[in-house]
């Protein structure tokens, strides 16, 4: 049974520039293989350092399993043009009664420094403002992790502060960035929907703003999205 206010497993794929979300599979075997042999991968999740075949497996079952225990939608990062897998990505909603959810992404090693993650926060990012209860998504990055700043920057989020000794890594307690985004930002984006111009006008404002104060890069590549959004290329 699927959580209460969550709806069910997308109809169809979700897409966003180079990348399709989608269920995980067994064929995503090589790449979760892969992903274990990261050695800081295995650290923030459930995939074995070094994964045998058979723990490879038992972890895409789990993540085809999230919905169903109410953790949230993990999604396989995969190449639009050829369907093959290169990540992770998931939308967790522990803290959905509060109106929050939290984002984790991990890419392969061999398919980092393209825009995958970014392109994949962003679908799943507009995926989750399809549920009426989320107004909010978060991100915990540790500070000395610049590609995953980037990714954040690039997919609209904005770095809010930093959390001293927040969670344990490795055995060891670490300070984590917070990065999130909110729902408000998408809704004055769309105060005139269906008037794409409008939208665009919204967006460059945005943009101007952050640059005339000091560059803001979260909010620059938020304005940059909405841009996006709105049609403009």
């Amino acid at each position: 049974m699927t959580f209460p206010d969550l709806p069910p497993w997308p109809a169809s794929p979700l897409t966003y520039g180079p990348v399709v979300l989608r269920e995980f599979s067994y064929r995503d075997l090589p790449m979760v293989l892969e992903l274990s042999g990261d050695p800081y991968v295995p650290l923030i999740g459930s995939l074995p350092a070094n994964a045998s075949e058979h723990e490879a497996r038992a972890w895409i079952d789990r993540q085809r399993g999230r919905l169903a225990e109410g953790v949230g939608y993990s999604f396989a990062i995969a190449e639009a043009d050829s369907d093959r897998a290169v990540g992770g990505i998931g939308l967790w909603l522990q803290a959905l009664a509060a109106g929050r959810a939290t984002a984790g992404y991990s890419v392969t090693p061999s398919a980092r420094r393209r825009g995958i993650a970014a392109a994949a926060l962003t679908a799943l990012t507009s995926f989750a403002w399809t549920i009426p209860a989320v107004h909010r998504v978060e991100l915990y990055i540790e500070p000395w992790n610049t590609g995953s700043i980037r990714t954040a920057e690039r997919a609209g989020y904005q770095r809010e502060g930093l959390l001293r000794s927040h969670q344990e890594i490795g055995g060891h307690r670490r300070d984590m960035l917070l990065y999130a985004t909110v729902r408000d930002f998408i809704a004055l984006c769309q105060t005139a929907a269906g008037r794409p111009w409008n939208l665009r006008f919204t967006a460059r404002r945005t943009m101007r703003a952050a640059y005339r104060h000091g560059g803001d890069h979260g909010r620059v590549d938020a304005g940059r999205a909405a841009w996006h959004r709105a049609g403009a290329r």
